[in-house]
């Protein structure tokens, strides 16, 4: 079966990137992206979690948290277990706040899902193909498999 490779937001599975138009819902506040959110746990200063949470795109939220990445918290480093664990968090709250995502999930089956990394700085969360063969870790991707895994047994 052939892997599903997402990019950008526009494009096909575009949705299984975290800089996707999707709000969720945590700690009784409202964040415009998984992105935001996710970024946002790295902090436990109230006023970056807050910048970052007013940011107007998902890519400055990012900018907003590594710019200030020396305050990340000690045990959220990033790729970090304490960081997979927000990742998989922010994932549940995108597919429990968007219901129609779960059924797409579903839908790719038992397809291998992938961040496709190519064009950019390659970082743990994806892959890139090199000489025809996805290389890297993929641990957003890993998630998604681990989470259709846990919808597919409900």
């Amino acid at each position: 079966m052939k892997p599903i490779a997402f990019t950008k937001v526009d494009l096909p599975y575009g949705w299984l990137g975290n800089m996707s138009p999707h709000p969720v819902k945590y700690d009784d506040k409202w964040w415009k992206t998984t992105e935001a959110l996710f970024q946002a746990l790295r902090f436990e200063d109230q006023g970056i979690r807050e910048a970052i949470r007013a940011a107007q795109s998902p890519m400055t939220a990012k900018m907003i948290s590594k710019a200030r990445k020396n305050r990340h918290l000690r045990l959220v480093e990033p790729e970090s277990p304490a960081d997979l664990d927000n990742m998989r968090m922010v994932l549940r709250l995108k597919l429990q706040f968007h219901p129609k995502l779960k059924a797409e999930l579903l839908a790719t089956g038992e397809a291998v899902i992938i961040e496709d990394c190519s064009a950019r700085k390659p970082s743990g969360w994806g892959c890139q193909r090199i000489v025809g063969e996805w290389e890297g870790e993929n641990l957003l991707g890993k998630l998604w498999m681990e989470l259709r895994g846990e919808l597919q047994r409900e």
